[in-house]
């Protein structure tokens, strides 16, 4: 029974580390209780899980780890279930696997590096971070680094390295403590002993490994140096101005009313407070050069209904805007669903060959001048390139009523009114090789057109805001973001917000930009700094597999030499017996 009691209290107290990493991971982000997140606790947020991993038994790190993405991701990304009931589901599986293997690898590296395993603790999960955004798969949110987005002085050495170098300076302190922390109990009954003790535990542990903190701390005040010394004036650049439009409308909803005519009505009512807000912009001053409509702001699809008439009711709508844009004197960017018959994309006749893309549009008067189509499409939900080695899972997906598009392949750089522009639409904005791509096309200015209503989240929509600000800063290009519901705002190019419309409700922001121009480090060689931990973190592992492996065979050899000697002729005792005997 004592035995039982014990087993169930570790199990407490496993649990309750688990939750403790979660609750600190998701409060380190933009959340329903802190607005914009609290960038302290992520300097601490995974000395519980580190702790939790040192230990535990290889077998239970991998049942921890998925316990604690489900915990974790629910906690953070709850608001995913509104965009799709699937979304939640695949995020939390996804990271169920992830962890459950980068757990597994953490408990590798206590096995294969009991001296200092926390420093491959912190190469591993920095690793991870950059491995997770790759692929169909990848998915940039919640890297720990974006947590500190408004620690402006801090960030700034992501134009040199990246939000990679942001998380490994935020990851490390975890990893530190938990090597000092890995043994130490804490009782409820006696805290102040606890926390004395504690104390005791990170001196002694500091006496031991000193190196390793000096040089973090040297780290922390270089990077710190950096921000403060960095060259942030762009009073000296010439100016642009565009109008954002935030329509406060989530554009799919009206494709749930009851009738047809219902939801051309609803369509209808959208096109009137996207026009009525753009105007109001344009009368206004310091007057738009440009103006930008978030994504899918319009529905239905411009270019079909205009090539190919298919529906009176569309049509009539879509001429509607095209009139209402031959009237305006400045260039309009208006994100679309944008339909085309394409036989070699889609074969069937009976759909017409359509092939949809989620796209920008840039119009000159009723003109459509340049299309950028979206390339990082999110998975399950937006895109599943599977059918044919998945059916089962594709029609599960298309039965759910997941609206697919296409994946458009071309890194779109529009000539604007005196500046170039590129447009990530939605969550592309997350992901730095893509904006790094843009930049190094010619991009100016980076427009992110975005359409997060349907989650009714502040946090949703700040979370996404803070990768922004990363965009801007690795790349020293402004970037003005176009939402549905919010964040609708301008960044200039050392991550600071210049002006942001208020959330939730129908407004215009008539953002100015400094067109800044300054090549980085990042912009030249990309996400090498999470490259160089990827393969590093790999290569320990590597060795350390090999050298244990190497090792217990080297033992192996060392106990059957050891075996006591034979007692005959020829060994040593036989000899010491014969010298007896002649004696």
């Amino acid at each position: 029974m004592a035995e039982k009691r014990a087993w169930i209290k570790t199990v407490f107290t496993h649990l309750g580390l688990v939750v403790l990493a979660a609750v600190l991971f998701a409060g380190s982000f933009p959340n329903p209780v802190a607005e914009y997140g609290i960038p302290f606790l992520a300097w601490f947020a995974l000395i519980p899980i580190f702790v939790l991993v040192c230990r535990v038994n290889l077998l239970a790190s991998i049942g921890w780890g998925a316990i604690y993405s489900y915990i974790a991701y629910g906690l953070f990304n709850y608001w995913l279930t509104a965009f799709h009931p699937l979304a939640g589901v695949a995020v939390s599986s996804v990271y169920m696997f992830y962890l459950a293997a980068v757990f597994f690898a953490l408990k590798l590296a206590v096995i294969y590096f009991p001296r200092r395993y926390y420093i491959v603790f912190w190469i591993i999960w920095v690793a991870y971070e950059y491995l997770r955004t790759l692929g169909f798969l990848g998915y940039a949110f919640g890297i720990i680094g974006y947590s500190q987005w408004r620690m402006i002085p801090i960030i700034q050495i992501a134009s040199l390295t990246g939000v990679w170098g942001v998380s490994a300076l935020v990851v490390f302190p975890s990893a530190w403590l938990a090597g000092a922390l890995k043994d130490w109990r804490f009782s409820t009954a006696a805290v102040a002993d606890s926390l004395a003790a504690a104390g005791r535990h990170i001196q002694d542990f500091f006496s031991k490994e000193k190196k390793a903190a000096v040089a973090w701390l040297a780290a922390f005040a270089a990077t710190l140096g950096f921000g403060l010394a960095a060259d942030t004036d762009f009073s000296d650049y010439p100016v642009a101005t565009i109008a954002l439009i935030q329509p406060n409308t989530d554009p799919w909803a009206p494709s749930h009313a009851e009738t047809f005519w219902q939801v051309m009505a609803e369509y209808r009512l959208d096109f009137d407070v996207l026009s009525r807000l753009s105007e109001e912009a344009l009368a206004a001053y310091p007057r738009p050069q440009m103006v930008v409509w978030p994504e899918t702001a319009f529905v239905p699809r411009i270019h079909w209904h205009q090539t190919y008439r298919t529906d009176p009711a569309s049509w009539a709508l879509v001429s509607d805007l095209l009139d209402f844009l031959d009237r305006q004197d400045v260039p309009f960017v208006i994100g679309n669903d944008d339909g085309r018959r394409d036989p070699d994309l889609n074969p069937n006749p009976h759909e017409n060959f359509q092939v949809n893309f989620n796209a920008a549009l840039l119009f000159e008067r009723s003109n459509i001048i340049e299309v950028y189509r979206k390339i990082r499409l999110v998975p399950f939900t937006e895109h599943f390139p599977f059918r044919q080695q998945f059916p089962r899972i594709y029609n599960f997906l298309v039965n759910a009523d997941t609206h697919f598009w296409h994946s458009g392949t071309e890194r779109t750089v529009f000539q604007g009114p005196g500046f170039t522009f590129s447009t990530p639409i939605c969550f592309e904005d997350s992901f730095g090789d893509l904006s790094r791509e843009f930049v190094l096309a010619g991009a100016d200015v980076l427009v992110n057109l975005s359409n997060m209503a349907w989650a009714g989240s502040l946090s949703s929509q700040n979370q996404q805001l803070k990768n922004a600000v990363f965009r801007a800063v690795e790349n020293r290009r402004p970037m003005v973001r176009s939402t549905a519901s919010g964040q609708t705002a301008a960044i200039d190019p050392a991550g600071r917000i210049l002006a942001m419309a208020p959330p939730f409700e129908e407004a215009w922001l008539n953002a100015q930009i400094p067109l800044a121009r300054r090549d980085t480090l990042y912009t030249r060689f990309g996400d090498y700094f999470g490259v160089f931990f990827a393969i590093l973190a790999i290569g320990l592992l590597l060795f350390g597999a090999a050298y244990s492996i190497v090792n217990q065979a080297g033992h192996g050899k060392k106990t059957i030499k050891a075996k006591p000697p034979r007692q005959d002729e020829r060994g040593g005792r036989g000899k010491e017996n014969r010298k007896k005997k002649k004696r």
